[in-house]
């Protein structure tokens, strides 16, 4: 399930963030201080052009889905998520939990939020999630190379459209 992330999900949110798993496959890798984690939450919440989203799995909250740069007039938008790696994994749900979360989420941008386009970055590295991605009717459509923590990366730029997009067993 997901829903409207609140401010009692600030620390929780924080923290799966800063989880080194997480840390490997994001854009920025370095730890993100509490000061720093206010900040954005501070701007994110009150901005029309994003939306921050809890996944709940089996009621417990065990990740975050964050639409950014939302044009609700276009139908496009960027997106990101991120899970609860230590809880999942200690529960032995990571896997079932990252195949639903995106589900729930590419679910969403189409029937909550009318999306005609889902635009999203993967980095080279991370495999299972670029094949995950064109499972699910992602395309990569741009790829380049960017400076991460002093390390040339390549990251590739995916798009999912409305009409091409088939979950897997809907």
């Amino acid at each position: 399930m997901l829903r409207p992330a609140t401010d009692a999900d600030m620390d929780a949110i924080l923290l799966w963030r800063n989880h080194p798993d997480v840390r490997a496959v994001s854009l920025t890798r370095h730890v993100i201080s509490a000061d720093e984690h206010r900040a954005w939450w501070e701007s994110t919440r009150t901005r029309d052009d994003r939306e921050v989203l809890v996944y709940e799995r089996h009621g417990v909250p065990s990740g975050v889905v964050t639409f950014f740069d939302l044009d609700r007039d276009k139908g496009t938008s960027w997106w990101g998520y991120y899970l609860d790696n230590a809880g999942l994994t200690e529960r032995g749900e990571l896997l079932p939990a990252w195949i639903e979360i995106q589900r729930q989420a590419v679910r969403y941008a189409w029937d909550d939020l009318a999306l005609a386009e889902l635009h999203g970055e993967v980095l080279d590295n991370n495999e299972a999630v670029r094949r995950f991605n064109k499972r699910n009717g992602f395309e990569e459509i741009e790829t380049d190379e960017r400076e991460i923590d002093g390390e040339l990366v390549t990251v590739h730029h995916v798009r999912a459209t409305t009409p091409t997009t088939t979950l897997e067993s809907k």
